[in-house]
């Protein structure tokens, strides 16, 4: 299970990186909106929601990002948070749907809770990430 919670971290870093490409692009798309409106109030509004949606999706893409690295480097807390992630992706189908039954079924099996529970990976990835380093 190593590979498949390597795999997992590594897809919710890249989930992550979309989710603030997405969140620049309706906060930039959103404020200039009211740009182009030239009414002050129009202005204020948007940029308000700019605001608001830009940094609730960059909000949640942080947090995907943070338990992709967790994952990588086996805290137990990212286990934690990527099953919470997992559960409230489930509803952006298809993409968001499938990432959270892989992330279910990564996360609930018995040797990856062994993994987390001993809060270290197995030898032979430390080997392997300390090869790749060099």
């Amino acid at each position: 299970m190593d590979t498949h919670v390597r795999i997992l971290g590594w897809l919710w870093i890249i989930f992550g990186v979309l989710g603030i490409l997405g969140a620049l692009c309706i906060g930039i798309s959103t404020a200039g909106g009211g740009l182009i409106s030239q009414d002050d109030i129009a202005i204020l509004v948007t940029l308000i929601v700019a605001v608001v949606c830009g940094g609730l999706f960059f909000l949640g893409s942080a947090l995907n990002i943070i338990a992709g690295v967790g994952l990588l480097k086996y805290k137990s807390w990212a286990r934690i948070l990527a099953i919470i992630l997992g559960i409230v992706n489930l509803f952006g189908f298809p993409i968001g749907t499938a990432l959270g039954i892989y992330t279910f079924w990564v996360m609930f099996n018995e040797e990856t809770k062994q993994l987390f529970e001993n809060g270290y990976a197995s030898s032979e990835l430390l080997e392997e990430n300390t090869e790749l380093a060099e």
